[in-house]
């Protein structure tokens, strides 16, 4: 269809070569167009850090954490603004700080949350035109009923909700035009970002595989046929399944750039938090929490964007999950390499066996002289959860542990140094981060040990929705 579009503009007069250099000089210019702006952003809140550090030279002491939080305000509000508007992986990146960044002041949080809910919608009509080529006519011949202002638009497409000739209330996702070449740039753009933090903090850091797993995995998602195999495979796997919900797919009316599922009513996450109780909270947070598990460890394939954005939660506690497009697989042996490095950390407790996992996994190299006991120290921060029998989840908590986590002049500098991030754990680091912000936000409290043994050791369940999901697996032995 795309070929057509060009094959058309050149019957019309103008010839091929001038359609592809028109075509480049227009990609081109969208790039550097992209490339400016972040540079702006970051030339200005370079600057207002420089001037908010002169400041604090001559402000009193008491006063110092006042020009600290209109610092991160001002920059939080610069963010949003500037990334809301940018389609693609740093808009991605936006939403993923938006939502863990708890040290952050509330006004700032305020300004950054607007990046979870949705982005800036296409015209009506380009979403039309990208339904008429991908799917043989206009959305109003297509569907039965179309409603051309979207429900809801994210970082790559925009959801638009449609009636089928069949009667059935369906979401249509349409993807931006342009959006992949958008997502190329900051690609390119992101590879020479992650050379420079590795220069300066990690310095073992494999920065062009970390770069070249995310990028595997975005151009994964921008291809829609990829997310409707993924929804089909997920949705067959938890069919039936007590507390975790999928969207049915519609492939007939899906393609490449326009995905059709199911309507599936329910609360956003901001509509959840307002008027959920508390009790609800609880069983949701565990939900999402089981449901990553389960995907990371059982069925060895699980969603890389645990965005709150892409849930609908229910009065009941159960979940539906939406986004199917970034969806990380094991590949043989990948798992493996990584798995004991969490034995050591939540079943044995060894820093020496940690150490050594670490070094077979590939976050660190031989010969780093590193402490074994600061090593345990650093990496356990964020598995503090799963090292006690009972633990809440706090905002508070997670501030905390992003701050020692990311404090590259604190007491763990030499041992944030000398690590890497193998390429296979990018998308599960994004989704242990993002899910243990989701439960800071639900003040999620529960046996998270005894929870993630059942996954991690086939313990036995250690809540309701545990043995309602063992009853759930037994079943589905039983029906093979």
């Amino acid at each position: 269809m795309r070929r057509s579009r060009l094959a058309a503009v050149a019957a019309g007069g103008v010839g091929a070569v001038a359609a592809a250099t028109a075509l480049a000089s227009a990609l081109a210019d969208t790039r550097t167009k992209r490339a400016m702006r972040v540079w702006r952003l970051t030339a200005r809140n370079t600057s207002r850090f420089v001037a908010t550090r002169i400041r604090r030279l001559a402000t009193p002491e008491e006063r110092r954490a006042e020009l600290d939080a209109q610092f991160a305000i001002r920059s939080a509000e610069d963010v949003a603004r500037e990334l809301g508007d940018m389609k693609g992986v740093l808009m991605k990146v936006g939403q993923l700080v938006s939502y863990i960044a708890e040290g952050l002041p509330d006004e700032a949080q305020r300004a950054l949350a607007a990046l979870q809910a949705d982005a800036e919608p296409m015209a009506p009509s380009l979403a039309a035109a990208v339904v008429a080529e991908d799917l043989g006519g206009p959305p109003e011949r297509v569907f039965a009923d179309w409603t051309d202002l979207p429900h809801a638009a994210a970082s790559v497409g925009q959801v638009h909700r449609a009636r089928t000739r069949d009667g059935d209330d369906v979401a249509v996702k349409v993807q931006y035009p342009g959006v992949s070449e958008a997502i190329e740039a900051d690609l390119d753009s992101a590879e020479v970002f992650y050379g420079m933090f590795s220069a300066l903090a990690l310095h073992g850091l494999d920065a062009q595989g970390f770069v070249e797993e995310l990028r595997v995995r975005m151009r994964e998602e921008l291809d829609y046929e990829h997310e409707l195999a993924n929804l089909v495979e997920f949705a067959g796997y938890y069919a039936g399944h007590p507390w975790a919900r999928l969207p049915r797919p519609v492939p007939e009316l899906s393609s490449a750039r326009v995905l059709t599922t199911e309507w599936v009513d329910g609360l956003s996450w901001n509509e959840f938090i307002d008027r959920s109780s508390p009790d609800t909270k609880q069983r949701a947070a565990e939900v999402i929490w089981r449901f990553a598990q389960h995907s990371v460890r059982r069925l060895r394939a699980f969603n890389g964007d645990p965005h709150p954005g892409n849930y609908r939660f229910h009065l009941d506690g159960s979940v539906t999950f939406l986004d199917f497009g970034l969806v990380k697989r094991w590949q043989p042996g990948e798992w493996e390499r990584l798995s004991p490095t969490l034995d050591a950390v939540v079943v044995q407790r060894d820093p020496d066996q940690l150490v050594a996992a670490m070094e077979h996994a590939g976050f660190l190299q031989e010969g780093h002289a590193l402490d074994p006991e600061a090593v345990f120290d650093y990496v356990s921060r964020p598995y503090e959860p799963y090292l006690v029998d009972e633990f809440r989840f706090s905002r508070e908590w997670m501030r905390d542990t992003l701050a020692a986590i990311l404090d590259l002049n604190g007491p763990h500098r030499e041992v944030i140094a000398k690590l890497n991030m193998p390429a296979s754990f990018v998308i599960l680091d994004r989704v242990v981060w993002g899910v243990s912000a989701l439960m800071g936000r639900l003040s999620a409290q529960g046996p998270w040990r005894a929870m993630l043994l059942e996954y991690h050791a086939d313990a036995p369940p250690a809540t309701e929705l545990g043995i309602a999901e063992a009853h759930w697996l037994a079943s589905r032995a039983t029906s093979r």
